[in-house]
């Protein structure tokens, strides 16, 4: 939006939801044709409900230009004719060269040109791009390095477009919200700018989300508008039916004129259906859906201000990226996650390696190896017996490492990564053996976590200066080999390789990557007995965590640490207790998965396992990994048969899949079933963005699921409670609020419709055009938003503790049709007893004082009075919580009512005398019947539900009894 365009612009987004464009047509009938009541009883509730949504949506809209504003006027340095000049960021035109300092976000799409540091490199992280939080290593152009403010160039380069990976290169370029990191300053040029950039271009809007809820208010809706043409065909029918007899054409008091006795019969027949239209429109609740929106919107908040979700480590909270899907939290059957970072954790650590059939572990505790326990120690050894390795446990291992063999493999883990050091630890420092990883900078935690596994072992790396990377052996030798070339690790790949030669002059090539990748490279003697060390620790349950394993050089292998997130087991537990079927879609390796999954409680060691896999390669050309995708693409043929074999099972887990198919498993089970996704990575937004609901995790892998997410929380932990408590009360809170909107306005109006059997269908509306405007915006509006924002029928403490009362209200159980019939038939039935009830009373002739009999306004005074209090109660009587809130908005809106009432009616302000409720309100409470009548008809209405409330236990017992 912007100044000129907000009004029009918002007013045609606004008119496109179907009911709003109803009332408005409903608004021109009535301005148009001679209707029986004002367009301003329609005409004010709309601009009420337009206007309110206008100034929300009109507020986010200014929180996203003042978003804007704060990347568009963002300061840089510009170098020009050898001048710093400071200029806004959205001034920035193609071939500016910037200087940017550490810590700050490149404003454009620049070349590098100049690093502060001497080998010409540069560090950036690009967490707001592609989600991966660690640094990436850039390179200067070698022509451009030294001077760059006298330097005078052309850049050629091709049209923008939105591969982050292609054209200059990722070498060189450095993308639009990438951060510098750990480097003093850079000059770059800039070659794409404002929606050129790559990240412009990489910018998809979210797919709009509609809720469950949302479903159900427009089925009930066309129900209701049926109901409203049936009535008005009705009256209509009936109008003419009675007027076709002569001398009964109109009441003497209503008599045609000539005019409109020569109009055409069927002309006045639809003018006629539009007026009743017009008179019975309100059993349409507009104002319902600014009532849930505001419910929505305020309701968001007990998220964001829960102090559950508040994590110290992060020092953050949960947070809410959109609140248009609170209530389906309360109806999610299916959970699909990730696995690492989201059910482990990303901290690794490096705790066992196999070198030549040796097996070495860095443990703290005694573990169990082979049903052998081997207690920690300076050098104790397992021999080897029946096919079993030899194991060797020791914290220092470095006096066992004397063979070459093993030499080599701690070299290569000091040189086979592109790890980079902090500049805490340069300048001849000596490292220390168990150096914290915040003095390495890497692209992957794993790397981290092998330079640190080596320094355990007594090598330790020092840097890569000048092409050149530095190791100190355990003999406090510094050893250099020169950088050759690197085989950075690619999805097709999935392995990483470096080239380096030694002093010496002797070439060496390391190797490290996926089992998938290594195996078909090993000798095939070897891959047995590799594949043997694997799978025994891949599926070691004698550990409570999982292991991811990765192999280096031949018959080389060493096990890294994955620790489960905190709670995680019993959060799974909760979940599926609550009936909810969790899907875990990961990457890793099956064996791998499984261990999770069996730490996570998802499988049980009773369960059956149905494994659908490729368990032999019976094609020897062909890779394991083409083998799997080729199990994919077999499987996607019979799609209907793999759903319903899944969807019939407990838990799932599909291993060795991409992102995209991550987001094709999740959305072939789309259809009818709630679903929810939830992880932590770039690699997880496919699967976020197509789910019903997409939780992020705040994890260390950046933001861009988080940015993508509806729901943001800290740790797995927290979805417990989002699901089971929020998203419980959330749901039962909005389905009350529906029903209980579509209830009072039919109490509202079938009165109205049974007024017109009395009045020979001449539209003589029941009530004043007052009480027909502030019905749904001031009389009963606000106690059912109350109610809906802090409403507990079952404490959050006993939802979790019980997370069977989920499925209670699971595949919207309280907006079927049953529930809505029973509403309806609960509306009908109270109409019935407010107008009949009325009705009897006015048998009477005498009702005052004075004997004068009550007139047509003082009847629908009495009916909309006995409305107003019995509809309000009832919702008193439905509330289990109180706060002081409630007691204010409930007994409040009664008080207003009567306040309003002497105000119209000339009491308090005695110059309303030419409207015709004057003193109509003060009359009917002066006469006793009326008073009788208003409290027996209100306990009648009330009766069943007072009786319910009586005999019901105490709130403690009954929810006790639910749960039983």
């Amino acid at each position: 939006y912007t100044v000129w365009n907000f009004l029009p612009k918002n007013l045609f987004e606004q008119f496109r939801r179907i009911a709003n464009f109803y009332f408005l047509i409903i608004f021109l009938v009535q301005v148009i044709v001679d209707t029986p009541t004002s367009p301003v009883t329609s005409g004010l509730p709309l601009f009420f409900v337009i206007t309110v949504t206008a100034i929300k949506q009109g507020y986010e809209d200014w929180l996203r230009h003042k978003a804007d504003n704060e990347v568009n006027k963002y300061r840089v340095t510009v170098l020009e004719d050898g001048r710093r000049i400071q200029k806004e960021s959205e001034k920035i035109k193609v071939g500016d060269v910037l200087e940017v300092e550490e810590d700050e976000t490149f404003p454009c799409d620049l070349i590098l040109l100049q690093s502060s540091r001497d080998d010409g490199t540069c560090f950036v992280t690009t967490a707001s791009l592609d989600g991966e939080s660690n640094h990436k290593t850039h390179y200067t152009v070698p022509d451009t390095e030294r001077d760059v403010e006298s330097l005078n160039a052309t850049i050629e380069c091709e049209q923008p477009q939105p591969d982050l990976y292609k054209s200059l290169g990722p070498e060189n370029l450095l993308l639009k919200g990438a951060t510098l990191k750990n480097t003093q300053s850079i000059c770059g040029v800039a070659v794409y700018t404002g929606m050129e950039t790559k990240m412009a271009l990489n910018y998809q809007g979210k797919s709009q989300k509609r809720s469950v809820v949302e479903k159900s208010i427009n089925a009930f809706l066309l129900v209701y508008l049926c109901i409203l043409v049936s009535k008005a065909l009705v009256c209509t029918t009936l109008k003419y039916v009675w007027q076709s007899k002569p001398g009964q054409d109109e009441p003497w008091y209503n008599e045609k004129t000539l005019k409109e006795k020569e109009t055409n019969l069927y002309l006045n027949m639809f003018t006629d259906f539009l007026s009743f239209m017009v008179l019975f429109n309100f059993i349409i609740p507009v104002s319902m859906y600014v009532t849930v929106e505001m419910q929505k919107f305020l309701g968001s908040f007990f998220i964001s201000w829960d102090k559950d979700f508040f994590d110290s480590e992060i020092e953050e909270g949960a947070l809410v990226n959109t609140s248009d899907l609170n209530e389906e939290l309360g109806q999610v059957e299916y959970v699909f996650t990730d696995k690492t970072g989201t059910l482990t954790q990303n901290n690794m650590e490096f705790i066992e390696c196999c070198i030549d059939g040796h097996q070495y572990k860095y443990r703290d505790a005694s573990s169990e190896v082979d049903g052998f326990c081997v207690t920690d120690g300076p050098m104790n050894t397992v021999q080897q017996k029946a096919g079993r390795v030899s194991v060797v446990v020791s914290r220092h291992l470095c006096m066992l490492l004397t063979r070459e063999r093993e030499e080599l493999f701690l070299r290569a883990l000091c040189l086979c990564h592109t790890v980079q050091v902090d500049g805490l630890m340069v300048d001849g420092q000596v490292v220390p053996p168990l150096q914290e990883q915040r003095g390495f900078i890497a692209s992957s935690p794993d790397e981290i976590a092998l330079v640190q596994g080596a320094m355990r072992y007594g090598f330790t790396f020092l840097g890569l200066e000048s092409k050149t990377m530095k190791i100190l052996n355990r003999t406090n030798d510094v050893e250099m080999y020169e950088l050759l070339h690197v085989l950075n690790f690619d999805p097709v790949r999935r392995r990483m390789s470096v080239i380096v030669r030694s002093i010496s002059g002797e070439t060496l090539l390391f190797c490290k990557g996926a089992d998938s990748s290594i195996f078909p490279r090993v000798k095939q003697e070897e891959v047995e007995k590799i594949r043997m060390h694997v799978e025994r620790n891949a599926t070691d349950h004698a550990f409570p965590n999982h292991y991811d394993m990765k192999f280096v050089i031949m018959i080389l292998f060493y096990l890294l640490f994955y620790s489960l997130q905190e709670e995680a087991a019993e959060t799974m537990e909760a979940l599926q207790g609550a009936g909810i079927k969790v899907w875990v879609l990961t990457g890793d390796k099956m064996e791998t998965a499984k261990s999770t999954c069996y730490a996570c409680r998802l499988f049980k060691r009773n369960t059956e396992l149905l494994e659908l896999t490729v368990r032999t390669l019976e094609s020897p050309g062909k890779r394991r990994e083409d083998r799997l995708h080729d199990l994919l693409l077999e499987y996607h043929k019979k799609t209907d048969l793999f759903l319903q074999i899944c969807q019939n099972c407990t838990s799932v887990l599909c291993c060795r899949m991409a992102p995209l198919q991550k987001a094709q498993v999740r959305t072939n089970s789309k259809g009818s079933p709630i679903t929810l996704s939830i992880g932590d990575g770039a690699n997880d937004v496919s699967m976020i963005l197509e789910a019903h609901v997409g939780i992020g995790i705040k994890g260390k892998e950046g933001r861009q699921a988080v940015r993508n997410s509806d729901y943001a929380i800290p740790k797995l932990k927290h979805l417990k409670k989002l699901l089971l408590g929020h998203g419980h009360l959330y749901y039962v809170r909005i389905a009350h609020l529906v029903q209980y909107f579509f209830y009072k306005n039919l109490c509202f109006i079938l009165p109205q419709f049974l007024y017109q059997f009395f009045c020979g269908c001449s539209q003589q509306p029941l009530y004043d055009a007052a009480y027909l405007t502030m019905y749904n915006i001031c009389f009963t509006s606000m106690p059912i938003l109350a109610y809906s924002l802090f409403e507990q029928h079952i404490s959050i403490e006993m939802l979790l503790e019980n997370a069977t009362l989920y499925r209670q209200i699971g595949k919207n159980a309280m907006l079927r049709w049953g529930p809505f019939l029973y509403w309806t038939l609960l509306g009908v039935f109270h109409g019935l007893v407010f107008f009949f009830g009325v009705w009897f009373l006015f048998s009477n002739p005498a009702l005052q004082d004075n004997g004068q009999a009550f007139g047509n306004w003082s009847y629908g005074t009495i009916v909309f009075t006995i409305l107003v209090f019995t509809v309000t109660l009832k919702l008193a009587l439905d509330t289990r919580h109180w706060t002081w809130i409630n007691h204010f908005v409930i007994w409040g809106s009664l008080a207003f009512y009567v306040f309003f009432s002497f105000f119209w009616g000339g009491v308090i302000w005695p110059f309303l005398r030419q409207q015709r409720l004057y003193f109509v309100f003060a009359n009917m409470l002066s006469s006793v019947s009326a008073w009788l009548v208003i409290i027996v008809l209100i306990l009648l209405s009330l009766l069943p539900e007072i009786l319910y409330v009586v005999l019901r236990k105490p709130r403690g017992p009954y929810a006790r009894q639910v749960v039983l």
